[in-house]
């Protein structure tokens, strides 16, 4: 014997006075640790989302953000707030991804950023962004190139 349909219940919640996270275009900083020495810092953004500017259908994105500090570090929470911002925003990937560098560069001015904003499948066609700015006059130390060995994991056999 078949269920009746159940009608969901509408509630509603009170919205706090002071909202625990809202998107934000500002990005705060704080003094870099360890200014002395080049050192990557990486930050993976999986859940980027925005909208085309042309039809307004929604657009996801996997930014990975690679960059060398300088005297300042950008702070997480307001780089999850600043990148959650594009989120009722139309821009195309081209504009969003070097907008999002040039932010960054303005606020901490780095040695080094690159962004890789790889786009999820839109009309079926894969789109990849890279952007990266260079401090004037940085130039990174040589890569040190170690030997490779087999991952070891204590067990025989």
């Amino acid at each position: 014997m078949a269920q009746p349909a159940r009608t969901p219940r509408a509630t509603t919640r009170p919205v706090p006075a002071t909202p625990p996270s809202v998107p934000s275009k500002q990005l705060d900083v704080f003094p870099n640790p360890n200014p002395k020495r080049d050192y990557t810092i990486q930050f993976q953004i999986p859940e980027f989302t925005c909208h085309c500017p042309l039809t307004g259908q929604p657009d996801f994105a996997h930014f990975t953000i690679d960059m060398v500090a300088d005297k300042l570090c950008v702070e997480l929470k307001s780089l999850k707030m600043y990148m959650w911002s594009y989120r009722n925003e139309g821009a195309f990937h081209e504009k969003v991804t070097n907008d999002i560098v040039d932010d960054i560069v303005r606020a901490t001015d780095p040695r080094f950023i690159r962004i890789t904003a790889r786009w999820f499948v839109r009309g079926g066609i894969y789109t990849n962004v890279v952007a990266e700015h260079r401090k004037k006059g940085w130039k990174p130390q040589p890569v040190v190139s170690m030997p490779a060995h087999d991952a070891q994991n204590g067990l025989f056999g």
